[in-house]
């Protein structure tokens, strides 16, 4: 058990809104969608691993069965490392969804040894940072559509830790650290969710409130890659977490609390941690940091100069 476990204690039904989840079918994305889905919201599952995704959505249900008016769950495929993907994922939810109350931006790699996205990019920074930039942006004006809406951005504690490197963000120089460019990709997350809501308000556009969080500590799957840099390591892990860690269903509190709690319908470009608001770390809060990160992430997924995610969709 984590040695802080706060719990969402909202009660707050999402009959007839609907989730975006990536990368959920396992961990704390998969508990996630099981508390949005007993809430009454039709959640799509945007996962690598369809089959999987898919397994999971059926062992959602069969948990749930004791719940009264349940929602709905539909898995697409979406590979965050692959920007021709991601984009024929956003037009698949855009041609296909009504509308898109929640974006839960959960995917991602962790320490893993390096390599590259389709595209060429670090995988932690291509994965975590730019797939879920360049899908956020597709999809922002179905979003914008909603009544009341909110983008999350699941991000983590290391990113105090974390530097831009702008002069290599791809690590094509400097020695590689797994750590380090997951770090880096994390404090991207924090950056992205502050800029996305400092550009929406600028636009005069009220009804999309972003957040970005730390889980916790979790026992979860990213720690698969632990032994690539010690024989041994993940099993070490793994053993320590049982005393340290929180468990997948305790890790989604505030990604649920960021989703659904009247306390915080209010905020938006704010940082949390164990359902609460928290300062993040001062580079994450640095406005010519967060403009910069902005302006070379669009560049680097390939927008058009022209594009303005912040128009309201029409077919």
């Amino acid at each position: 058990m984590g040695y802080s476990c706060s719990k969402c204690v909202s009660n707050v039904r999402l009959d007839g809104k609907t989730a975006v989840v990536t990368g959920c079918n396992v961990g704390i994305g998969k508990e996630t969608v099981k508390d949005l889905y007993r809430r009454g919201a039709k959640v799509i599952m945007a996962c690598r691993n369809v089959k999987a995704a898919e397994e999971a959505a059926e062992d959602i249900r069969k948990v749930s069965t004791d719940y009264q008016n349940t929602g709905d769950l539909q898995v697409v495929h979406l590979d965050l490392s692959n920007l021709k993907l991601v984009k024929e994922c956003s037009e698949k939810l855009i041609k296909n969804e009504n509308r898109i109350d929640l974006l839960i931006n959960n995917g991602g790699v962790m320490m893993c040894p390096f390599s590259k996205t389709v595209d060429g990019y670090e995988m932690h920074f291509g994965t975590n940072h730019l797939g879920h930039f360049l899908f956020t942006l597709l999809l922002l004006p179905k979003i914008i559509q909603s009544r009341h809406s909110r983008v999350i951005l699941v991000s983590s504690m290391v990113h105090y830790g974390g530097v831009i490197d702008f002069g290599d963000l791809n690590y094509t120089s400097k020695p590689y650290s797994g750590l380090a460019a997951y770090k880096q990709s994390k404090l991207a997350n924090v950056l992205f969710a502050k800029e996305l809501a400092r550009r929406l308000q600028e636009r005069n556009i009220n009804n999309v409130n972003t957040y970005s969080l730390h889980p916790g500590v979790v026992a979860t799957d990213l720690s698969r890659h632990f032994d690539t840099y010690l024989t041994g390591l993940k099993n070490v892990y793994n053993f320590l977490a049982k005393f340290f860690a929180k468990n997948a269903e305790q890790g989604a509190q505030t990604t649920i609390y960021c989703a659904v709690h009247e306390n915080c319908a209010s905020e938006t470009g704010l940082y949390y941690d164990d359902c609460k608001v928290k300062k993040p770390c001062a580079d994450a809060e640095n406005l010519d940091i967060a403009k910069k990160l902005w302006d070379v992430s669009w560049e680097l997924v390939g927008l058009e100069k022209s594009y303005d995610p912040f128009r309201r969709y029409s077919p």
